[in-house]
């Protein structure tokens, strides 16, 4: 995780650099209350490439 917005949204960078933006309902259906900077997550996404989720990586 790359950052924490204040309107529950996130920025994810994933491992190859890449930036990613997670909307707010994303990091809710994660079950997360907080994410933190430098915090591992599973992006969970659907066939249109959206990001659905951020989950606890397995």
């Amino acid at each position: 995780m790359s950052a924490h917005h204040p309107d529950g949204s996130a920025t994810v960078l994933r491992d190859d650099g890449v930036l990613v933006d997670a909307p707010a309902a994303a990091v809710a259906a994660g079950g997360w209350r907080a994410l933190r900077a430098g915090q591992r997550v599973t992006v969970d996404r659907d066939e249109s490439g959206a990001v659905r989720a951020l989950l606890r990586p397995v």
